[in-house]
């Protein structure tokens, strides 16, 4: 029985996670509003509503609700789940450079000067975050092949 890990396209894949993080952190620390229905009566000059069809809006508008809530919720432990099983040095990794609310404000380089005791190299810190990112391609099912797919 043979079995090859598929061989990445580095920066496809690095775009895809990089994404799917942002995603993350928008789902998890931007604030859902719930969407409520309108109570202001509308008249029809013409009348027979729109095209005589029925529609309800509170029921719609609950519906959205909460499965948006539901899918967000679901996503983010779709993402931690598969950040979970990463080995400890990339788990951090992600952890800090992509998954705390500051995230978007840290660079690299303050990663992994200041927050990896003892600090790392730069390219020690690269090798770490592609191996980390690689695996949650493959994980996460985003993974973009060299030959397109």
């Amino acid at each position: 029985m043979d079995f090859e890990l598929p061989e990445l396209d580095r920066d496809a894949t690095k775009k895809e996670v990089e994404a799917a993080l942002e995603t993350y952190r928008i789902f998890k620390y931007v604030y859902f509003e719930d969407r409520e229905s309108n109570t202001t009566t509308t008249y029809d000059d013409i009348g027979g509503g729109h095209s005589n069809t029925i529609s309800d809006q509170t029921g719609n508008i609950a519906i959205h609700n909460v499965d948006e809530k539901e899918k967000r919720r679901r996503y983010c432990e779709r993402i931690e789940r598969s950040v979970k099983r990463l080995p400890k040095m990339e788990r951090f990794l992600i952890e800090e450079r992509y998954m705390s609310e500051e995230a978007e404000y840290l660079t690299d380089y303050q990663v992994y000067c200041f927050k990896f005791q003892p600090p790392i190299s730069e390219p020690t810190y690269s090798k770490i975050r592609w191996k980390a990112f690689y695996k949650l391609a493959l994980n996460l099912n985003i993974a973009v092949t060299v030959n397109g797919s």
